[in-house]
């Protein structure tokens, strides 16, 4: 049998599977190999990132893996999935409160975000937890209040509730329009068409382990989201390294001075590109307030990046079709602006 001749139809198809199925992990790869030729030492620095940066948030993805895992394993995700059935502008102001609140971070939020909309959770109740938790949780509110203020850490805390509120406000109206009835990527828990349709009730084993093909579900699911997970986060960590040590502290300080709606719009902007993280983000916005940042613009700042750094929207580019991610930016924008108009008003009166 003679070998296949270079770039025969058949290698062809290989190679285009190949990238198909592995464009992710190619692309963190690709990056890192030209970073090693051109520059070794923040190759070296960007794989150290983003390996740290794993580690780091290994805890929140452990625990939303294994909950979106033993939901579907025992089939609760039925009754999930029955408790967002209500009222949609109350399970609106749940979602909110919910992200709002709780203590995973925009990674470890991704396996339950793709669970809940596979169970036929209405897209307007998921969006208003998605926007919302990136935002704060209450190490983030604890550690706010200490390098700025309590007040500006209230601030932000009703910002990632009210962003929630009304970026599923909106989501929920587009709907009743006929928008988003397929709002995940195929393949992705159900695949497009099954992830905003209730599924057929099942019974709920609580002990799964019992059971031979529920123990494989759990497992396959489990393995499943870890790659999904991996490969995703592994691309955003190593672009946010390069982010981090190509664009300088000095340059963001300069573009955010100044009072007035300019500024917050200008915050805003901004922090699309430049935002660093939740936590390193902090100092440096109360740095520019001691020189004369306005409040509002600090505020747009810390929410439009939060929202849109660039783990939070990998996840969202991965598992959602690219109408609703559009819609995702353009929310987070909007809102992140209103916040800062509506802080600064506030501010400027008391």
């Amino acid at each position: 049998m003679t070998d296949m001749p270079l770039g025969a139809p058949g290698q062809r198809s290989v190679l285009r599977s190949l990238w198909q199925t592995q464009r992710v992990w190619l692309a963190s790869a690709t990056i890192l190999a030209a970073l090693a030729v051109f520059d070794p030492l923040q190759a070296a620095e960007s794989a150290v990132f983003a390996v740290g940066a794993l580690l780091n948030t290994a805890p929140f993805l452990i625990l939303s893996i294994a909950i979106a895992a033993w939901a579907g394993a025992t089939g609760a995700d039925n009754l999930i999935a029955k408790a967002f059935s209500g009222t949609p502008l109350l399970m609106i102001g749940l979602g909110a409160l919910a992200g709002g609140i709780s203590p995973f971070c925009s990674c470890g939020v991704i396996p339950l975000i793709a669970a809940l909309l596979a169970m036929g959770v209405p897209l307007s109740a998921v969006m208003a937890f998605w926007l919302a938790s990136p935002i704060m949780d209450p190490s983030m509110f604890v550690l706010t209040a200490g390098v700025l203020d309590l007040e500006f850490a209230v601030a932000k805390t009703l910002a990632a509730i009210g962003l929630g509120l009304f970026g599923g406000t909106v989501v929920h109206l587009m709907m009743k329009g006929g928008a988003f009835a397929d709002p995940l990527r195929e393949g992705v828990g159900n695949g497009g068409c099954g992830g905003a349709k209730m599924r057929a009730p099942r019974p709920v084993v609580w002990r799964f382990w019992a059971d031979a093909d529920r123990r494989a579900k759990f497992g396959k699911t489990a393995l499943s989201t870890t790659l999904f997970l991996a490969k995703w986060l592994m691309l955003a960590f190593v672009l946010e390294s390069l982010m981090l040590a190509w664009i300088p502290a000095e340059t963001i300080t300069e573009m955010l001075g100044g009072d007035g709606l300019v500024p917050i719009a200008t915050a805003t902007l901004v922090g699309v590109p430049a935002y660093l993280n939740g936590y390193a983000a902090l100092p440096l916005v109360g740095g520019l307030i001691e020189q004369g940042m306005a409040p509002g613009a600090g505020l747009a700042f810390l929410v439009a990046g939060g929202v849109t750094s660039i783990p939070a929207a990998m996840a969202v580019w991965a598992l959602a079709k690219r109408e609703v991610f559009a819609v995702y930016i353009g929310l987070s924008l909007s809102g992140a602006f209103a916040s800062g108009l509506l802080f600064q008003l506030w501010t400027s009166m008391t």
